[in-house]
């Protein structure tokens, strides 16, 4: 998980603000020693927003589907950096283009499994 907190903090040009393992927390003790450093709490800031993430136990681990993390994006320079970065090692869905509600629009779904739809509105 640690490499995918870095990977989304250069992705979408955040800061990781805190990061704790299980084996750095109170549960140390009580968890496998293969599961000591695994992510118990990350917490990433993207400008004044807050992305959450951890390590999810095999047996609450489900594929993701059905959603798409969405992210509006002000600048379509930027939206095309961001959505060529999270496809990097992907798949693209739906290439990042002009659309008839947006300077940019994509989706995506990461080397992780995470669906994205980067969104670039006109400008007023």
């Amino acid at each position: 998980m640690r490499g995918r907190v870095k990977f989304y903090e250069r992705c979408l040009g955040g800061k990781i603000a805190f990061i704790m393992t299980y084996g750095e927390s109170p549960m140390a003790d009580k968890v496998p020693s293969d599961w000591r450093k695994k992510i118990i709490h990350a917490r990433l800031m993207v400008g004044d927003e807050v992305l959450m993430g951890a390590d999810a136990p095999p047996e609450h681990y489900e594929k993701p589907q059905g959603f798409s993390v969405s992210v509006g994006i002000d600048d379509p320079a930027d939206a095309e950096r961001i959505f060529h970065a999270l496809a990097e090692k992907g798949t693209v869905s739906m290439p990042i283009q002009k659309t008839f509600w947006a300077a940019r629009f994509g989706m995506l779904v990461d080397q992780f499994g995470i669906p994205w739809m980067i969104n670039c509105e006109e400008a007023d």
